[in-house]
């Protein structure tokens, strides 16, 4: 645990924290403050509130910023570059509708929320849903069902991804705030993600699915899907995909095998999880892009493109952490941690409250995950952990991050705008979805701990 640069009083720092949370959520919510300009007030109010001395709330304020961004803005970035070329080369596109021809139109969901869950390791949730949700909208269109027997799985799929699975950005950011290494973390986060899929996906999809029957979009006069002459092949792009996610476990695994010690070193350098997405930006940069008729220009142009995202998200992620460390250095870990100690409830537990709470309040996933992750690191006993307890904390928090979505998250408003359903609807289907996917990444990190 980081000890606190500032000693203040217990009762106003309480309470100046409650009240900046508050203010965070007026500003956002009410006064419809940009989320960025609005953690950055907060962070200042929560500080000056509890007494913090101008020169130290700056400073930490600025160590905040820096130690946020450190060993996550590569890979954010490099994953940006990567999804980039996966988008605009046909790749997602592509593995989707080889699973869909390989399962049936009867198993179809299935199909696309496989395909989600891989993508979304790769993807921010944003893009992945304008990349896939047509096919889902084909499915629907052909066979007369309920767009929602398509869509959610494919939604539990990209947020299933994006939660547990790393390289994706909402998986490294806690990974890395927690200390858990990331071969470790896919280890983890692979079988957490295949069962928050199975139930909020594939079974919640068959049942609301059932029960309403959403049509077509107005704006969907046909969807067609691009022609399979046009598409990279199916082992190419998965293949590719695999590349960091095989590099990284070889690197943990490395650790553990006696006779290997003078390839050790290679694999260790080859599986650090920025030079091993490096190596799959390079792979598609050749193999879907110039393989596939794109020069090295418009492969720039692609490129580009694809980090416009990065700077809003990297900024609400800084936000986040900046009131995590300014929490964090009036001491709030030793404040919360004896309570929660005391109050004798698993450590997972308390990190999937704590999320759950400031997702449900401020709705931004990412700020739920960074600020909580900033307050479990803060409390006491969380360095003696081990390795594979701390990975099943991080899908605790983000388990508790992705669910209770509502009127106050983008991702609500993206979903029912995108299949023209009402609010009532999108809380019934989408709602509950992100909440199941939560509780089953809670469940998980429980059963996992008691064998941590």
């Amino acid at each position: 645990m980081t000890e606190p640069v500032f000693a203040a009083d217990p009762a106003r720092l309480l309470v100046a924290a409650a009240a900046g949370i508050v203010l965070l959520l007026l500003l956002i919510i009410k006064f419809k403050i940009h989320p960025v300009l609005s953690l950055l007030i907060s962070a200042l109010f929560i500080g000056l509130g509890a007494g913090m001395p101008v020169p130290t709330l700056v400073n930490t304020v600025e160590k905040g910023a820096g130690e946020t961004l450190q060993g996550i803005v590569l890979l954010i970035g490099l994953g940006s570059l990567f999804g980039g070329i996966l988008e605009v080369s046909g790749g997602a596109q592509c593995v989707a509708q080889t699973l869909v021809s390989r399962f049936g139109e009867k198993k179809a969901g299935i199909a696309l929320g496989i395909t989600g869950l891989v993508v979304g390791t790769t993807v921010f949730f944003e893009a992945g849903v304008v990349i896939l949700i047509p096919l889902a909208f084909g499915l629907a269109k052909k066979t007369k069902r309920s767009t929602l027997y398509y869509v959610i799985p494919l939604l539990a799929g990209l947020a299933t991804g994006f939660a547990f699975i790393p390289p994706s950005a909402g998986s490294v950011l806690v990974a890395n705030m927690l200390n858990v290494e990331l071969g470790i973390m896919i280890a983890v986060g692979v079988p957490v993600g295949i069962l928050s899929l199975l139930f909020a996906g594939i079974l919640w999809s068959k049942f609301i699915g059932s029960r309403i029957n959403t049509g077509l979009p107005s704006n969907i006069q046909e969807v067609r899907e691009e022609e399979e002459a046009n598409l990279p092949q199916f082992s190419t792009v998965l293949c590719i995909i695999l590349v960091p996610l095989v590099l990284i476990l070889c690197s943990t695994i490395s650790e553990y095998i006696p006779g290997i010690d003078p390839v050790r070193p290679a694999l260790q350098f080859l599986g650090t999880p920025f030079v091993a997405l490096i190596i799959a930006v390079l792979f598609s940069m050749y193999f879907l892009g110039k393989k596939m008729g794109y020069n090295g220009e418009q492969l720039k142009k692609i490129m580009d493109h694809s980090l416009k995202p990065t700077g809003l998200i990297l900024l609400v992620i800084t936000g986040g952490g900046i009131i995590r460390w300014v929490l964090q250095d009036c001491g709030m870990g030793n404040i919360i941690g004896p309570v929660l100690e005391k109050s004798g409830l698993p450590l997972v537990l308390v990190a999937f409250l704590i999320a759950a709470l400031i997702r449900a309040s401020v709705g931004a996933a990412v700020v739920a995950m960074t600020m909580a992750a900033g307050i479990m690191a803060a409390m006491p006993g969380i360095a003696g952990l081990s390795p594979v307890y701390l990975a099943a904390m991080v899908c605790a928090i983000n388990g508790g991050a992705t669910a209770f979505s509502h009127v106050n998250d983008s991702g609500f408003w993206l979903v029912g705008s995108l299949l023209e359903i009402d609010e009532k609807t999108t809380l019934k289907s989408w709602t509950m979805m992100e909440t199941i996917v939560g509780v089953t990444g809670l469940v998980c990190a429980v059963v996992i701990s008691l064998f941590a």
